[in-house]
């Protein structure tokens, strides 16, 4: 191929740098959206609150089983599927979008949490001192020597371990398998889950933890192609949501994924104005 032709080709290509600014600029839209993670204000687990009543959560709340059963009176002015509730309604767990869920007084949303057979309720506020706080996400420029070839090693079944959550319990993580990468020579490697889209997660730490950067982060690789490789792009290294919001039950990086080496790349921290 001439030289002409060769620059023709890398004009035409995605240049990385400006997707990656392109993804940061959406990644801050998206946190400061009126449902994104700084608007979140409480998670209320029902445990914790026998007799139904929550501290400033409109209505009565009770699990009974595989459903939670909200009580409401005219006063409490909470809308359930569009309507207004005055009586009973049994709910699930919210699995879609926090702007589309049932339950909802004026602008907040009320969504329905299950854990490890604990339900809980999320109280999302857009009118939240997080969000109004909130300036923008300290990210690293995007830097190519970050952007690795990787490969996926499924394990033989998933694993389940336990790690500890921001909110200081302990609970299951599964994994799905590893993946390798090199850096400066040297190979490194993550535990990760599987999505149901084959898209995999990652939940890590480095030096640069709690020393420049968020206490750890998340990576999140598109799917492996059918031989096992997969890109590992450290530059779209994110924040958990509990950067965002205390209220978010995060898990820890499970035992195995704190890298020795440092990654400057990525997501750093939440800034605020």
């Amino acid at each position: 191929m001439s030289t002409d032709a060769q620059q023709d080709q890398r004009a035409g290509e995605p240049d990385a740098a400006q997707e990656w600014q392109e993804w940061h600029e959406g990644r801050v839209l998206a946190v400061a959206a009126p449902y994104g993670p700084l608007s979140l204000t409480g998670t209320h687990w029902l445990s914790d609150h026998p007799e139904g009543r929550i501290p400033a959560v409109p209505g009565r709340w009770r699990e009974d089983g595989d459903e939670v059963v909200l009580t409401a009176t005219a006063e409490d002015g909470v809308v359930v599927d569009g309507k207004p509730l005055t009586g009973e309604v049994r709910l699930g767990a919210d699995r879609g979008p926090i702007g589309d869920s049932r339950v909802g007084q004026g602008e907040r949303r009320l969504v329905v949490l299950r854990r490890e057979g604990l339900w809980a309720v999320r109280d999302f506020d857009p009118a939240s001192p997080s969000r109004h706080a909130f300036s923008t996400i300290d990210a690293t420029p995007y830097d190519p020597d970050w952007a690795l070839p990787g490969t996926f090693r499924p394990y033989a079944e998933e694993r389940a371990v336990r790690v500890l959550n921001a909110d200081g319990v302990e609970r299951g993580l599964g994994l799905g398998g590893e993946i390798a990468f090199m850096v400066a020579g040297d190979e490194h490697t993550l535990q990760v889950a599987v999505e149901p889209d084959g898209s995999l997660w990652a939940v890590f730490a480095d030096p640069t933890s709690g020393n420049g950067s968020y206490r750890f982060r998340f990576l999140r690789p598109g799917p492996p192609a059918a031989d096992g490789r997969v890109h590992v792009d450290f530059n779209r290294a994110l924040l958990p949501p509990c950067a965002f919001a205390d209220h978010f039950i995060c898990p820890f990086p499970p035992r195995g994924n704190t890298l020795t080496v440092p990654v400057p790349a990525g997501e750093r921290n939440r800034l605020d104005a």
